[in-house]
């Protein structure tokens, strides 16, 4: 590639950055950090989601997109990808990502789970990733999301969630049992790592 053409690509390719930062700076309810994940953190996700199993992944909360090429590089070929964000400003950069056909990205709300799967022709996901930042929501607002996830898993299904904050374990241990919890220092700021996975109720028993 000549130095006019390498500038030329320069200029055009947004940055990632900038614009995180700016969503952050619209919608700081939204946006759980003020810059988009580390390799690391994108790295240690793909595998506590244990994605070589799953045939179906949701991913929550998106963003700029890194942490979507690190699940796709470890998803099966066959394997499906939705992306559902709620910021509109995110939608269009992750819809021109990559042009793999196995990613699909919506704009939606969280707690609407089992309908934005529907609208894709989608079948109960394996796993569902989640960077939504639970500390920024009211209570009732992140139960409902976690009854929503628990509710759209299979048994044997995981929610893996990445946070500043532990808010989302006190939640969502109410709702799915003790999590696995894991650290990633090598992000800024640092990140929790949490792991559930659906269990049989007591009434299922």
């Amino acid at each position: 590639m000549s130095s006019n053409k390498s500038l030329q690509w320069l200029r055009v390719q947004p940055d990632n950055r900038f614009s995180f930062f700016q969503g952050f700076l619209r919608n700081p309810m939204e946006v759980g950090s003020v810059i988009p994940s580390s390799r690391f953190l994108e790295r240690r996700l793909a595998r506590s989601a244990q994605l070589s199993r799953a045939r179906v992944v949701v991913e929550l909360g998106p963003g700029t997109g890194g942490t979507t090429r690190a699940l796709l590089r470890g998803m099966q070929q066959d394997a499906k990808l939705l992306a559902i964000e709620l910021n509109a400003g995110f939608v269009p950069r992750l819809r021109a990502l990559t042009p793999d056909p196995r990613l699909h990205v919506c704009h939606g709300d969280a707690a609407d789970l089992q309908a934005q799967l529907a609208a894709h022709g989608l079948a109960a996901p394996d796993v569902v990733v989640s960077g939504i930042p639970f500390s920024t929501l009211p209570r009732e607002v992140g139960l409902e999301i976690l009854h929503s996830i628990h509710a759209t898993l299979p048994l044997g299904g995981h929610f893996v969630a990445y946070q500043v904050r532990d808010r989302v374990e006190t939640l969502g241990n109410r709702v799915f049992g003790p999590a696995r919890t894991e650290m990633e220092l090598r992000n800024i700021p640092p990140m929790r790592i949490y792991r559930w996975t659906k269990e049989p109720s007591a009434r299922d028993h």
